[in-house]
């Protein structure tokens, strides 16, 4: 009897029960959300390189600032004046980014809070 079940279950064919479909969705918004991801590490990846030009600011992954001399494609490393005359060679994936200026204003405002703060009236720390 079991037999003649399976046997019938396996004549109608493939069942699309709603757990395949939404198994399914997910997959494809996974794969499309991966995609997007790579696009967009490229375009970063891509726009960074375009700024790493010599004279531009620039800071490694581990934290050391400088400013960038020359960049060697052939050997794969980057030369950084981190002091006037001091020199260090890197390898050229170590650079994170290029360092951008603050803008005055920003210092500025900073100022003027401590002034106030100093004004000997006390500020309300709600």
């Amino acid at each position: 009897m079991l037999f003649l079940q399976t046997t019938a279950t396996a004549q109608q064919g493939f069942t699309f029960d709603p757990l395949t479909a939404i198994m399914l969705v997910v997959l494809a918004a996974m794969i499309f959300f991966m995609f997007r991801s790579n696009k967009k590490r490229k375009a970063q990846a891509a726009e960074l390189q375009d700024q790493m030009v010599p004279g531009a600011e620039i800071m490694t992954n581990f934290g050391l600032f400088g400013e960038l001399r020359e960049i060697d494609e052939e050997r794969n490393e980057a030369l950084i004046e981190i002091a006037p005359g001091t020199i260090v060679r890197v390898h050229r994936q170590t650079l994170a980014r290029v360092v951008e200026d603050e803008p005055a204003l920003a210092d500025d405002a900073a100022d003027a809070a401590d002034d106030a703060g100093e004004a000997g009236e006390p500020r309300d720390r709600a």
